[in-house]
């Protein structure tokens, strides 16, 4: 298999062009055709490069490229119809690794992302994070405790990930809202709360024991007692 590759590109010829013309090259493909979902996919999911389209619905592909760089470094060739001095140079200093207007050949594409892949530093090995039962595999978003599986939600991973870099630490609802839903969300802090008491109910039925406790006044710390 050449690698894998998300599509995030909302017009639906396009989309399926590239994708059959990448499958006929050997690569694997998902595609997704809106901002959030595409963003949402590309968090979940290991990639070895995205194609991702700038005119998108629910998030436009540079605020995409932003959110993700915060996360992952995985190599991101930009599509734009638009040709502007500009939008290529916010694209490349948000962290594209290129970027092609439309329309193009598919050749020059294919070509690009060979390039890009060739850039691609080799892989760290896996990363594991690790807490009593607790076992997290970061590169694979896997979440195991005491050797069962434990399914988790894109946000649910995050916040227990948070928790895991941090044993023993007692974490403010400020610090998940800023270290997992961004510096600029805005709503409200409970929904920290809404979220540990989903992950803890996740946690305290495949451990067997709980291990995220609650800190009144201050917040929550994940350790084992």
């Amino acid at each position: 298999m050449a690698g894998k590759i998300l599509i995030v590109e909302d017009e639906a010829a396009i989309a399926r062009f590239v994708e059959l013309e990448l499958r006929h090259e050997g690569y694997a493909v998902d595609k997704t055709e809106d901002g959030r979902s595409g963003l949402d996919q590309a968090l979940a999911e290991a990639y070895d490069l995205i194609l991702l389209d700038i005119m998108l619905p629910g998030l436009s592909g540079l605020e995409v490229l932003r959110r993700l760089r915060r996360e992952k470094d995985t190599p991101v060739i930009l599509l734009t119809a638009r040709d502007t001095v500009m939008d290529k140079v916010s694209g490349l200093d948000m962290g594209a690794d290129d970027y092609i207007t439309k329309p193009f050949a598919i050749e020059e594409l294919l070509a690009r992302i060979r390039t890009a892949l060739r850039k691609r530093p080799p892989k760290a090995p896996d990363a594991l994070l690790t807490l009593g039962p607790i076992t997290m595999d970061t590169a694979r978003r896997q979440v195991r405790c005491g050797g069962q599986a434990v399914e988790l939600t894109t946000r649910e991973f995050d916040v227990l990930r948070l928790f895991l870099e941090n044993p023993e630490i007692v974490l403010s609802r400020e610090t998940f809202l800023s270290k997992v839903w961004g510096y600029d969300y805005v709503g409200e802090t409970n929904v920290v709360d809404v979220y540990i008491r989903y992950l803890r109910s996740k946690l305290d039925a495949a451990c067997g024991r709980s291990l995220i406790h609650t800190v009144r006044g201050v917040g929550y710390v994940l350790r084992e007692d």
